[in-house]
């Protein structure tokens, strides 16, 4: 059986979790100021009078104020100068102040009126109806088309400079955060393995991963999560109905949580019982294509040459070198933060500088059909030096989690 699969009891595996979210720092009200400066410097060289924050990650970035998006119009236009000016119903007036971080003007509007000519109105008080005014990338088509009807004569744009600009690289506070959120979930990890037997559904494994993301610290449990076993770990997502486990089954979990908005992601793939030489095979392509894609990762180098380099070791080991099956049907990884997938993206073409602050899925999974399939996923963050894990992958097929190591 492989090391530190199988063996406890749900619990068991519980009790031995304890909560690691103690002492936790939030984002400070100094660090939401910073980044409205910087936000401002953007905007200046990007030539834009404003930005409409929608409400959702850009909004709670930026401000701290967090609020989920609805039918209902409520977000912020912060301006060139630095200003805030929140919109939101009058009936939320209260509760959006009681979440409110950074001060700003709010403006109301009633049920039966238009927040859109609630926002136009703002802009011609502001004396910005000449200017540009970037809105936030997230911000639904029916919100845009309602901003573009009440103001035909203003110019929008995208704001993505603006918005990813300041995102993509984490602050020192920030990369606290993600490595707690990923620390915390490796040990759900760890914890799941061990409750696995011959014939347990997926959902108990599902049901356990909550609880277990609880217990070390993550309110609101998983985030997400995908098990599968067997035939079904081939495919990326999952299936409708997922198989229960057999004796020398292919695992694969990909799970995450959340500790102040801020997310984990990580897949940890091994076999139930004794490991085949197939498995064996491909299991330690996917180790070198993972690596490969971490040893790639230099700064000033090209987001799209950690694709690149996974996509030829695995070529190099028999695998198709572009999204053809059996091999890496998607891109080798993500940009991670308060959106579990945000820029920029480990993906071919993409010349994006890799710089420090960037933080990466680096997951370059390899898909068997008819058979099994194989993922490590873990994250790395940007310094000036070259790439650092916030956990490091999979020790061996026979001890994923490294236990005969320590």
């Amino acid at each position: 059986m492989t090391t530190g699969v199988g063996g406890y009891s749900v619990n068991q595996a519980l009790a031995e979790l304890t909560d690691m979210a103690i002492g936790v720092s939030p984002i400070p009200a100094s660090e939401y100021q910073a980044r409205i400066a910087k936000a401002v410097d953007l905007m200046t060289l990007e030539g834009l009078d404003a930005i409409y924050l929608n409400a959702g990650t850009n909004l709670y970035y930026f401000t701290g104020t967090r609020w989920h998006p609805s039918e209902r119009m409520v977000g912020a236009l912060l301006t060139s100068d630095g200003a805030l000016h929140y919109i939101c119903p009058a009936f939320e007036e209260g509760t959006l102040c009681d979440y409110m971080m950074l001060e700003g003007t709010i403006h109301c509007w009633e049920e039966h009126e238009s927040p859109y000519q609630l926002f136009s109105g703002l802009l011609d008080g502001l004396s910005i109806t000449g200017g540009t005014v970037g809105l936030d990338e997230s911000t639904p088509f029916f919100l845009v088309s309602g901003l573009q009807g009440a103001a035909p004569t203003q110019r929008f744009t995208d704001a993505v400079a603006v918005t990813a600009g300041c995102r993509m690289q984490k602050s020192a506070a920030e990369l606290a955060l993600l490595q707690r959120a990923k620390d915390m979930t490796l040990e759900v990890h760890k914890a799941a393995a061990r409750i696995l037997r011959p014939g347990i559904d997926p959902r108990e494994v599902t049901e356990f991963i909550d609880r277990a993301h609880r217990a070390v610290g993550a309110g609101a449990g998983s985030y997400f999560c995908i098990v599968l076993f067997g035939e079904d770990t081939a495919f990326p997502h999952g299936v409708a109905n997922p198989k229960a486990l057999d004796e020398g089954d292919m695992v694969l979990i990909d799970t995450g949580c959340q500790l102040q908005g801020y997310n984990s992601d990580i897949t940890r793939s091994y076999v139930f019982g004794e490991p085949t030489d197939r498995q064996r095979e491909v299991w330690d392509a996917e180790k070198a294509a993972q690596l490969a894609a971490f040893d790639a990762a230099k700064p000033g180098a090209p987001c799209g040459g950690v694709d690149d380099a996974a996509r030829r070791v695995l070529a190099s080991r028999g695998f198709s070198a572009d999204y053809a099956l059996p091999g890496l049907p998607h891109r080798t990884g993500h940009g991670i933060g308060l959106d579990i997938h945000e820029w920029p993206y480990l993906v071919r073409n993409n010349q994006q500088p890799l710089a420090p602050g960037m933080c990466f899925s680096n997951e370059p999974m390899i898909c068997v059909p008819g058979e099994f399939g194989i993922r490590h996923e873990d994250h790395f963050y940007m310094t000036e030096e070259g790439p650092r894990w916030f956990t490091q992958p999979s020790h061996s097929i026979d001890d994923p989690f490294g236990y005969e190591t320590q």
